[in-house]
């Protein structure tokens, strides 16, 4: 989950490494680490434990030497804890080699004791894995003279899912990487390459990229990138161009990323949507490898997601039942692979990841393909492993997410699946084509509708602040509203520390109920009332029991809905939309509501305690 960035060219590469890793900062804060090799081919080293304005502001006050040649790393802590001695990077052979990691090796107990063994006069200076990996590659490279070989030699016997980076004074204009299991990708410049966790690390110099497989290793000098496979045998490397700018990954004036990306919902489900509705049906030509045949004959989807991508995959279960006919099991990735899963030819498996690169999610892709099943991603990350893993992509268009705790991706992912649940029901046949059209029209209407719940940030911004002491929260839904109710409850606990719970609403008498005492605010996201077969009575009857026992009452109703109005404390309004549409209009209150209440309360909104962007280790 950390960030990584690698450079060599005619610029200074502090300055480059400083600005990659601003922009790489969400995916670790514990730490934060440099390395260059100045124009007299010193090795130069700066690492601080604490946010990356702590290395800045030790840099502003120690002059590092610059140059041409560097790797930089901020951290989110595996082995070891947040400290100096722990942080990136970590070096060998006598000092003249510097390497940072993402990742863990599993087998570094057992390669730190085959070295202490074989050179028991090794100091380690610090408690991780990634101090191992340096010392070996030092040595290999007294062996070889060279620093692609020397880490050929080392990733050989390295167990685990990792990234590395690694330079050498003595082959100043050279920075050598790898990967397994791990992200990395590849920046094409004019006299200049880099490589970075994901292409946010470079976007501000240039919008060309390179794909970098699993178990491979790239070798970038400022003139030429050499991409092999683990045994050193060339392989051809992709070439893609980045879609946003890097604007897109700045606050521009917001007081948070995240509140940047809540007002970006609109625009990102949009986004999605373009291109993909064409007179009034689905065109998805990125499915073409999953053609007609291959989707008739599907008996079973299975989507898999963690956290947020797992709320969306429940909302993709009910729209895809719904329409195209199908059964839909939703799994936590991390859970999926343990349990000897059913799965076969006519499975197909529907994985969701912002980044693309969640390991558990990545796992549970592979897992799938190894049994046979079709695999189709849905990703909002170019470049990124899961997709490179699986039959067919569909790419949200959100654009960059920065903030840890996720909102727009959220709701590009529940367009996207709900694109594809439509497709499916064309094909299939379950869905008129008039019928499509009009789901379509609705999905269309949710970015105009999502701006008018957006202007409603300041009311909920004040209940925020009413409610900075708050110990415990509680969130209830039913059908649609469930997913929302959980992912209510997980912002919450994301970016305010608080306890928070998320329930279907059908459950309170099994058992929840026996949280409710005077006081306990419950968020309550209520159904139309004018739907068919609404739930809406049930969920208003929910209310009643609930009040009863002192609750107070915070409902996220459809305009218009006088039901509510006596039993509730607080009502926040949401524009008039039907049952698999209204949850997407739904959540935006409660993220706003999530980040208004941690800023209150004095909180990093963006870099929520002990979590990280990009979960890419399990």
């Amino acid at each position: 989950m950390c960030g990584i960035v690698g450079y060599v060219g005619s610029n200074q590469s502090v300055e480059v490494l400083l600005g990659g890793l601003r922009r790489l900062e969400y995916r670790g804060y514990d730490s934060a680490g440099i390395a260059v090799i100045d124009p007299d081919g010193e090795l130069h080293t700066r690492k601080r434990a604490g946010k990356l304005q702590v290395l800045v502001d030790d840099l502003e006050a120690l002059t590092l030497a610059n140059g041409s040649t560097g790797i930089g790393h901020t951290r989110w802590a595996t082995h070891g804890g947040p400290n100096d001695q722990n942080a990136h990077p970590h070096l060998g052979d006598n000092g003249k080699l510097a390497l940072i990691h993402n990742g863990i090796i599993e087998n570094f107990a057992e390669l730190k004791a085959e070295l202490v063994a074989e050179h028991p006069d090794t100091v380690f200076t610090s408690e991780t894995d990634t101090e191992v990996a340096a010392l070996l590659v030092g040595l290999e490279y007294q062996k070889t003279g060279d620093l692609s070989k020397a880490l050929l030699n080392v990733v050989a016997r390295l167990h685990g899912a990792f990234t590395l980076l690694v330079l050498h004074k003595d082959q100043p204009g050279v920075v050598v990487g790898a990967r397994r299991n791990s992200p990395l990708v590849i920046g094409l410049g004019d006299g200049e390459n880099f490589l970075g966790s994901d292409v946010a690390a470079f976007v501000e110099h240039t919008h060309r990229a390179m794909e970098i497989g699993q178990d491979q290793v790239v070798t970038i000098r400022s003139d030429s990138v050499t991409v092999t496979d683990f045994f050193g045998e060339p392989v051809d490397a992709r070439e893609f161009e980045i879609e946003w700018d890097a604007s897109a990954a700045e606050k521009g004036g917001w007081s948070s990323f995240m509140a940047k990306e809540i007002s970006e919902e609109p625009a990102a489900i949009a986004n999605t949507l373009i291109g993909r509705i064409v007179d009034g049906a689905v065109k998805l030509p990125e499915l073409d490898v999953l053609g007609p045949d291959i989707l008739r004959d599907i008996n079973r989807v299975v989507v898999v997601g963690c956290g947020t991508a797992a709320y969306s995959a429940m909302l993709g279960k009910y729209a895809i039942e719904k329409w195209a006919k199908v059964p839909v099991d939703v799994e936590l990735s991390h859970e999926f692979r343990y349990r000897d899963p059913v799965i076969d030819r006519n499975t197909l498996v529907v994985s969701i990841s912002q980044s693309g690169e969640t390991m558990d999610t990545l796992m549970a892709v592979k897992y799938a393909s190894e049994h046979g099943a079709r695999t189709l991603s849905i990703c909002n990350t170019q470049g990124s492993t899961i997709p490179r893993e699986s039959d067919a992509v569909l790419y949200t268009h959100a654009g960059p997410e920065v903030a840890v705790a996720s909102t727009k991706a959220f709701v590009a992912q529940v367009a996207a699946i709900y694109l594809f649940g439509l497709h499916l029901a064309s094909i299939r046949g379950t869905l008129e084509p008039g019928e499509i059209a009009d789901l379509l029209g609705e999905l269309s209407a949710l970015p105009a509708q999502l701006d008018v719940v957006l202007e409603e940030q300041d009311a909920i911004k004040q209940l925020a602040g009413w409610m900075t002491d708050t110990r415990s929260v509680i969130f209830l839904g039913r059908h649609a509203g469930y997913p929302i109710a959980l992912e209510g409850a997980l912002k919450l606990k994301e970016v305010a520390y608080i306890h928070s719970e998320g329930f279907a609403a059908g459950e309170l008498k099994h058992g929840p109920i026996a949280l409710i005492e005077p006081g306990q605010p419950v968020f309550v996201i209520v159904p139309s009332p004018r739907a068919k077969d609404s739930l809406h009575k049930k969920v208003v009857s929910n209310i009643q029991e609930i009040r009863a026992r002192g609750a107070r009452i915070l409902a996220i109703a459809e305009q218009g809905d006088a039901a509510v109005l006596p039993f509730a404390d607080v009502v926040i309004p949401i524009p008039l939309a039907s049952t698999l549409f209204e949850p997407i209009l739904a959540v935006a209150p409660l993220h706003i509501f999530a980040m208004e209440l941690a800023a209150a309360k004095g909180l990093d909104v963006d870099q929520p305690r002990n979590l990280a962007k990009s979960v890419t280790v399990e």
